[in-house]
């Protein structure tokens, strides 16, 4: 099987069509499951997805209970869909949520969070592979906002499937994860 992004992208989004709604959850909640294990939970702020339903995204929900669960600090984005830029806000209990026009939900306002300040981020992707590179949705908006984060931050990819051996057209401007977890297991690299 070829292992570019295209392909990958179309493959892995029909693999989550084709999951019901218990395996979104059952599976989602395995992987909030796994991410104990990981050596992250002396950290504050905590960058989470908020997971577009429509998209059968890993149910970040589980992920927020946990960090809640800790006491840590949670931030949440807003995607600026022109300049691909994302402003990061604080998740409070007073914080309102709306989804945009492509369904991602988002913070309406709040205390703004600059990326330096993040330690760790919870990355939503469509596949990834052994060697910590990830195929997301195209846009670039998390290879941006990775960048802008401080080189020790935490990269973590959530995923429903296991590593693919290799993807071959990853470009030098991709920002590679430390870590993906699945409801399997969990990937170090």
């Amino acid at each position: 099987m070829t292992t570019n992004k295209k392909e990958l992208r179309l493959h892995y989004k029909n693999l989550r069509k084709a999951l019901s709604e218990e395996e979104i959850e059952e599976k989602s909640l395995a992987v909030a499951n796994n991410l104990i294990q990981l050596p992250i939970w002396d950290k504050t702020y905590f960058h989470v997805f908020l997971p577009i339903v429509e998209h059968k995204e890993v149910d970040t929900e589980f992920v927020l209970h946990l960090l809640s669960g800790k006491d840590k600090e949670i931030v949440i984005s807003k995607s600026d869909f022109e300049t691909r830029e994302m402003t990061h806000f604080l998740l409070t209990d007073n914080t309102k949520i709306k989804k945009n026009e492509y369904n991602i939900p988002e913070p309406v306002n709040g205390l703004q969070v600059p990326s330096s300040n993040i330690d760790v981020v919870f990355v939503p992707l469509l596949a990834f592979d052994i060697h910590g590179n990830r195929v997301g949705y195209g846009k670039g908006f998390y290879d941006k906002f990775l960048s802008e984060c401080r080189q020790e931050t935490i990269k973590i990819g959530l995923s429903f499937f296991e590593a693919e051996n290799q993807i071959d057209d990853v470009f030098e401007s991709d920002v590679k994860l430390d870590y993906c977890v699945t409801p399997e297991k969990v990937y170090e690299f």
